[in-house]
């Protein structure tokens, strides 16, 4: 069960209140529609969790709203093949550079001809494959899996989300006919395409994206089950390739301005990860250009800047602050 401390609730609970009431009248951006199920979403939700390595949660807003999990499966699917093949075959396959292109350039690292990183839509759909070369169809099977034990509780996939990604996915079709020419997935594209799709189709909430960014920050323990669900080793390549590459061309501005590791998703979801101290889950469906939500993005700059969260702020990590706010 979720612990709510009442003896901090009026800090940290008022601090994601009062941001909530500050930002979700604000209007940038517009809600993703070449994924035609997307253009759905209601572009009013707007909803913010907060749940410590202790179990402690902090919710406001539109927290039980389901949404899929688009590209915040790409982080949890790379530390998946980290686990099974090990940090130097992985590398054989997905480099870990900031390629500075959209994240779904069909485009790989000249040289090597590997993709750039895991955060891109290439390297995400050759972990996929590296799943079904492990797993076969039953990949999907294990990819919901584990994303379930660090939810907290049994997901599942939209159907209709799939189906939608399914049909109008021509441009990860080139992506991974791309890879086969040069030997960086095997040649079952469809099957392969079909479990990528499937994962970006998983349906979680708000609170389960907390769940899921705390278990990171917990060093891969669910805060809430005490399951184990990431190794410590994966739980770092993790979090050093979000903080790297997590928010596709902006995550410069972001390691400047948020400095937080985390990764977003074109449905509208953004997850953050405060090593050794919280996971922060925020969605709201108004996208920037760069496919970004622009709610989350403000609440992560002021929960940053309030609560010292940026990796290189003197308030961060072990500090008496934090300490005395998530005991």
């Amino acid at each position: 069960m979720f612990v709510m401390a009442e003896a901090i609730k009026h800090e940290i609970q008022s601090l994601i209140d009062g941001i909530h009431g500050r930002y979700i009248n604000q209007q940038d951006g517009e809600v993703a529609s070449y994924i035609p199920q997307l253009s759905k979403s209601n572009p009013k939700h707007f909803g913010i969790a907060i749940l410590s390595a202790k179990g402690q949660l902090f919710e406001c807003g539109n927290t039980n709203t389901l949404f899929t999990i688009q590209s915040i499966s790409k982080p949890l699917t790379y530390g998946m093949v980290l686990e099974i093949y090990g940090p130097e075959e992985v590398e054989k396959k997905i480099d870990i550079e900031p390629s500075g292109d959209a994240f779904n350039s069909i485009e790989l690292e000249p040289k090597t001809n590997r993709p750039y990183n895991p955060m891109v839509n290439a390297g995400a759909i050759t972990a996929s494959a590296m799943l079904f070369d492990k797993y076969g169809k039953d990949a999907i099977d294990f990819i919901l899996e584990k994303f379930s034990l660090a939810a907290g509780r049994p997901l599942e996939i939209d159907k209709e989300i799939y189906w939608s990604e399914s049909k109008t996915g021509h441009r990860n079709r080139a992506i991974a006919y791309l890879l086969l020419n040069f030997n960086m997935i095997s040649d079952y594209v469809e099957q392969i395409l079909e479990i990528y799709f499937a994962q970006c189709s998983i349906l979680i909430n708000c609170r389960d994206l907390a769940s899921i960014a705390a278990t990171i920050a917990n060093v891969g323990e669910n805060p809430m089950t005490k399951k184990e669900v990431f190794s410590i080793d994966a739980v770092k390549s993790m979090m050093s390739v979000m903080n790297i590459c997590g928010m596709y061309d902006n995550t410069g501005r972001w390691a400047n301005e948020v400095g937080i590791p985390a990764k977003s998703g074109v449905s509208g979801g953004l997850m953050g990860v405060v090593n050794r101290q919280m996971g922060i889950a925020t969605y709201s469906p108004m996208l920037d250009e760069r496919g970004n939500s622009c709610r989350g993005i403000s609440a992560y700059k002021e929960l940053s800047r309030e609560l010292g969260l940026h990796t290189f702020d003197c308030m961060n990590s072990g500090s008496s602050f934090l300490t005395t706010m998530l005991k």
